[in-house]
């Protein structure tokens, strides 16, 4: 009898145990949310958040059922709850409001569409995706348009102040101005990504990354009116591999040091990314009388199809509609590797190394380039050029084309 008694006891305690180990599984509809597009389901979301975040459980999971749309308003989601791991299941379609006039938001985070914040242990994943409807966003000035003209971070997606961040799977679409921004966050890793909105649709940036470390964005679908991932102040162990861009303006760096400010970028690696009918390849872009650096740049195994300027080094940047004066301080530029760049370009100018006089470029290499003119898939007999300004201390290895005459070549033995 005492045997058996000991044997259902250690039995009910191992169920117990199993059932600790099982993730906690909420999904939104149980929380009120209607999901049918038109019904606003914020505060539904927001319920269904603070039971997840409250579990005694160790993992929680966020559902955002398949074949449903919700609409939703600006939501902050805050990663300190007793769950050490959150997933969020995304499979649904979430929708912002449409009308720029009926944008309600009494938090912080009013320029943020969904923000994560303070999460340590995050995974945002799914078929789902995310409607922005920045369409009527975009044809309003700043005039009329206090809200989303009030601050440069205006995103559809926000990861903030947080660490241990993958995201996979998710559908960004038209979005108001940027689609994810990455900001004072470490460990993030992004990949299979689907991020779209016209061509012509102002500062729709794809992925915007700022003071954080340790960021990888890989195997992604980016075409954009703006940038398709742009590196800000303060990043630096940054990987970006097999990335689709285009339409856009290119995966940029920059821009640094504007008003007189000290900003830093270091060790970005690029890798196997296609360029298609973009504005810009790769830019690095400072504004003159800055300070700082970008430094210990790679670009490897980079293709390029109808691309205005493939290659970029801008440190002449000033306010628009105003005469550029010469500063005697500049944004650092050096140990930046363009390797194995091939493909075409449709504008004159291939390479473009428009460096600082005062803070001249320096350590800039050049190995195995072709950039031939052509259009539509045709090669043409055009010439493309370069334009070389204050670089020093560079040089080119194997075949470059066209010739970058302010590069030293360098001799294998």
């Amino acid at each position: 009898m005492g045997l058996k008694m000991l044997f259902s006891i250690s039995f009910f305690q191992w169920v117990l145990f199993v059932q600790s180990m099982e993730p906690f599984v909420y999904d939104v509809n149980l929380a009120g949310a209607i999901g049918d597009g038109e019904s606003d389901d914020t505060e539904a979301f927001k319920n269904a958040w603070n039971v997840v975040c409250s579990s005694h459980i160790s993992s929680g999971i966020f559902r955002v059922p398949y074949g449903q749309k919700f609409l939703l308003q600006p939501l902050t989601f805050n990663g300190e709850c007793r769950p050490k791991n959150i997933t969020f299941q995304i499979d649904g379609i979430l929708i912002a409001p449409s009308d720029p006039s009926s944008w309600k938001c009494k938090e912080t985070n009013c320029n943020n569409w969904i923000t994560f914040q303070h999460f340590d242990g995050l995974i945002i994943q799914g078929t789902g995706s995310l409607h922005g409807q920045g369409q009527k966003w975009w044809q309003m000035g700043c005039m009329h348009n206090k809200v989303l003209c009030s601050s440069q971070k205006a995103a559809s997606f926000a990861i903030l102040d947080s660490k241990n961040v993958h995201i996979s799977g998710l559908t960004s679409m038209d979005s108001r101005k940027w689609h994810i921004s990455i900001e004072r966050s470490s460990s993030v890793h992004a990949s299979k990504l689907n991020i779209k909105a016209p061509k012509d649709s102002p500062n729709t940036d794809g992925i915007r990354i700022q003071h954080s470390t340790n960021v990888t964005i890989a195997s992604s679908i980016i075409k954009t009116g703006d940038d398709c991932i742009g590196i800000g102040d303060g990043s630096k162990y940054i990987n970006i591999n097999r990335i689709f861009c285009g339409p856009g303006h290119g995966i940029s760096i920059g821009s640094l040091g504007e008003n007189g400010r000290r900003e830093t970028v270091e060790y970005v690696t690029v890798r196997r990314a296609n360029f298609y009918a973009t504005e810009n390849g790769l830019k690095i872009k400072t504004w003159q009388g800055g300070h700082g650096y970008a430094r210990y740049i790679r670009f490897e195994h980079i293709s390029f199809s109808k691309v205005i300027r493939p290659i970029i080094i801008d440190q002449y940047t000033c306010p628009l509609h105003q005469h550029c004066k010469n500063y005697s301080t500049a944004v650092e530029i050096s140990n930046i590797l363009y390797n194995d760049l091939r493909g075409t370009t449709n504008g004159e100018i291939a390479v473009e190394l428009s460096c600082s006089k005062s803070v001249p470029c320096k350590n800039i290499r050049m190995k195995d380039i072709q950039l031939d003119y052509g259009i539509n898939g045709k090669m043409y007999d055009g010439h493309p050029k370069s334009h070389c300004l204050n670089v020093v201390q560079s040089w080119d290895e194997g075949y470059v084309y066209p010739n970058v005459p302010c590069l030293t070549k360098k001799l294998s033995y």
